[in-house]
């Protein structure tokens, strides 16, 4: 078949998994009990049936089951998802305000916790059965096992209320609000596309109130990564290649992260592959817990002010990155394993 034919059987089996996912979510949402308008006519006090009317119109919610899954079908092959309930302004606008908060901390977070755990899984590995490998392994179930929420609650406490040393909400110096950001350090136009890049002064206060979730989150992820790691590399560091380059007098940090590594990271792959692939739904109880601006803590103010459309497309772009991320990690598969064939 080839990697071409790989590719185009992958893409089109995406599809079907992409379309079942958008009517499992249809589903979900059509039979959740209550409604939308249940919602509005407490809050806004619905004076009419016609006011009620007019709503159910507007949200086609009075049109047949077969036309509203057709109509929800095509909004979400075009991102069209409608206006959110809370701000009445369009959710892929809402989305792209809160992406770049989102993105930096779970990116920032996801990508310190998978270096320091590969690496530390690597070291435990190495030296299996030695106070290093008990005490990594024990600290990193430890962290691994705590709620994120209690965490982030106990690190406000003592590093924010107590130590006064970071802030304990916000993805900025709220001062910035009212003053002005801090000047960037180069801003002007590319092929068309408007360039800003920050100042130190501006990377230095968004990386002050960074610091203490990334924090939190990193000593969360970091203990699946370094458990994970030193699992595939103990079953590594028993195979006769492995042998083979020790006898060849190879420097062992060569042995452990170009042979035994290369061959034991494909479990790797998989889980940061899913782990990226959830990226966009934000740490939901940290970004709450820190009072983050991003889509983790918009996603919980939505689900508790019903607010359908955000849910619906958060959802959705959720399992759609989900399904990208695992291909990807298809595709890496075999260029890291020369032996995975595309066919």
């Amino acid at each position: 078949m080839g990697l071409r034919g790989y590719i185009m059987k992958r893409i089109l089996y995406m599809f079907v998994l992409l379309m079942f996912v958008i009517t499992l979510n249809f589903i979900i949402f059509a039979m959740m009990p209550g409604s939308p308008l249940e919602r509005f006519a407490s809050s806004m006090k619905l004076a009419s049936q016609e006011q009620a009317e007019e709503l159910l119109n507007r949200w086609g919610l009075n049109e047949s089951l077969g036309s509203r899954y057709l109509k929800y079908v095509q909004n979400m092959l075009t991102w069209n998802f409608g206006r959110s309930f809370l701000g009445n302004r369009p959710v892929v606008q809402e989305i792209s305000i809160r992406l770049s908060n989102t993105l930096l901390l779970m990116g920032s977070s996801t990508i310190l916790s998978l270096v320091l755990g590969v690496i530390l899984g690597v070291i435990a590995a190495h030296r299996r059965g030695g106070l290093f490998d008990s005490g990594s392994v024990l600290v990193s179930l430890t962290t691994y096992s705590l709620p994120t929420f209690w965490m982030g609650m106990i690190a406000l406490m003592v590093f924010s209320t107590q130590l006064g040393w970071l802030p304990g909400s916000s993805a900025y110096p709220p001062v910035w609000d009212y003053g002005g950001w801090p000047a960037p350090l180069w801003e002007g136009s590319i092929l068309g596309a408007q360039i800003v890049i920050p100042g130190p002064a501006t990377i230095g206060g968004i990386a002050y109130h960074l610091f203490l979730p990334m924090m939190v989150l990193t000593l969360f992820q970091y203990g699946g990564y370094l458990l994970l790691t030193r699992a595939t590399m103990l079953e590594a560091l028993t195979e006769d290649y492995i042998l083979t380059a020790r006898a060849k007098g190879l420097k062992e940090r060569t042995v452990l992260f170009k042979h035994a590594l290369k061959n034991a990271s494909l479990p790797l792959i998989t889980s940061a592959a899913i782990n990226f692939g959830f990226m966009l739904s934000g740490a939901i109880i940290t970004e709450t817990v820190f009072t983050w601006p991003g889509l983790g803590y918009w996603i919980w103010n939505s689900i508790i002010q019903l607010n359908y459309p955000a849910i619906q497309a958060v959802f959705y772009i959720i399992a759609l990155c989900v399904i990208i991320a695992n291909f990807i990690a298809d595709l890496l598969y075999g260029v890291i394993d020369p032996r995975i064939k595309f066919g």
